[in-house]
Formats: C-alpha cells, sequence, structure tokens
C-alpha cells in the first residue's frame, strides 16, 4: 500500500518486494493526497487515509510502503494478517547485525518522526540520525542523477558520524537503494526489501 498517489512509484515498489516474496504483491495507491510526504502534517493525513482504507480482497499480508509507517498500526488493528511498515521493518533490520546505523533520505521536514520510528523499532542498537540529501525533495524525485548524488552524500555523511550501514529512508527511494547499492561504501538497506523479507519469511513459517 502505497501512502503516496504515485501510481508509478507503487509499480516499482511492487517490483522490488517482488524479488524476495513467493507470490508478485498487489500494488494500492492512495487515491488522493500529494506524490510524495515531505511534511508532518502529509504524513498525519496519509494516516488517517490508510487507517480507513478499504483494502481489496483478502490479503495474507500488508506492507504499508512510506517510511513514516502511516497508519500501519491502525490498519493493523483492522485486519487479520499481518501489516508491516517499512520504516519499522528496516529498523528491524539493522538492528539484527548490531551495527551503528543511520538514515539517508530527502525529507528535512520529517526528521523528527524518522528518529522517533526508528528509536523505537531498532531494539537498542545504535542509531546515529539522519543524513539528508540536499536540494527540495520533489525537486530531487524528478532527476535520477540528482537524486543518487544528493543519497550518495547523505550516506558519506553517516559514514563519517560512524555508521556502519545506512537505511535509504523512503519507499519512493527504493529504486535509488538499488541503484546505489555498488557505489555506497557502506551497505545499504532498502526498507521495501526488508519488509518484504519480513513477509516472506512468516510465509515459511506458515507453511513449514
Amino acid at each position: 500500500m502505497n501512502p503516496n498517489s504515485a501510481p508509478a512509484v507503487t509499480a516499482s515498489m511492487c517490483e522490488i518486494a517482488a524479488r524476495v516474496l513467493p507470490v508478485a504483491p498487489i500494488g494500492w495507491t492512495a487515491p488522493a493526497g500529494p506524490p510524495l510526504i515531505v511534511t508532518p502534517e502529509a504524513l498525519a493525513r496519509a494516516a488517517e487515509g490508510i487507517a480507513a482504507a478499504e483494502v481489496p480482497g483478502r490479503p495474507d499480508a500488508v506492507i504499508v510502503a512510506a517510511f513514516g509507517d502511516p497508519g500501519a498500526e491502525a490498519l493493523a488493528a483492522r485486519l487479520a494478517c499481518p501489516v508491516l511498515g517499512i520504516g519499522a521493518a528496516a529498523a528491524r533490520a539493522a538492528a539484527r547485525s548490531g551495527l551503528p546505523f543511520a538514515v539517508a533520505t530527502t525529507t528535512p521536514g520529517l526528521e523528527a518522526q524518522i528518529d522517533a520510528l526508528m528509536r523505537r523499532h531498532a531494539d537498542g542498537a545504535p542509531y546515529l540520525g539522519c543524513r539528508f540529501a540536499a536540494g527540495d525533495p520533489v525537486a530531487l524525485m524528478r532527476s535520477e542523477a540528482a537524486l543518487d548524488a544528493g543519497l550518495l552524500a547523505a550516506i558519506a555523511e553517516a559514514q563519517v558520524a560512524g555508521a556502519a550501514q545506512v537505511v535509504i529512508g523512503g519507499g519512493p527511494l527504493g529504486a535509488a537503494a538499488e541503484r546505489l547499492r555498488d557505489r555506497s561504501a557502506v551497505p545499504l538497506l532498502n526498507p521495501v526489501l526488508c519488509a518484504a523479507e519480513e513477509v516472506a519469511a512468516l510465509f515459511e513459517v506458515q507453511h513449514v
């Protein structure tokens, strides 16, 4: 479920998640709202939309694919299946290694929300905060080269601060995370993949 109103981003995230899921996921895109969530107010509105969304069919699991996990807990209270937010999944993945980690992203307006989410789900693993690509978040999404350059600079800042791994903080940044894997000096965590891997593990347990 993409809380951003950008169908192309939904398709990209589904393609990434399909790499590790036993079946291809079905995408859902927010019918209204901004194509990119960049403010606390937009995050709160997205949470309301996800919490009240009509989920088609009877899914085996739901991935809420915006990094602030808007509405994920409220939706989980309504549905019988597991509901995972990609932000929490990324924090758990980072915590499993025990190595210091940071977030590289494009949305300084959401720093407080991201920090709170990471600390809540990192299980005590050392979290070193956010580093941000320079520039307007929406403009960066229009230029693959500018986005990649900005994220690489943020990753380098995180490494200097002591991060041994970096979460690329955003569902819409999932494709960038994959492009930058071989160009980053530290391992990168793609939150879309982190959530999909958790869902795949749940399926394995259910079918043992």
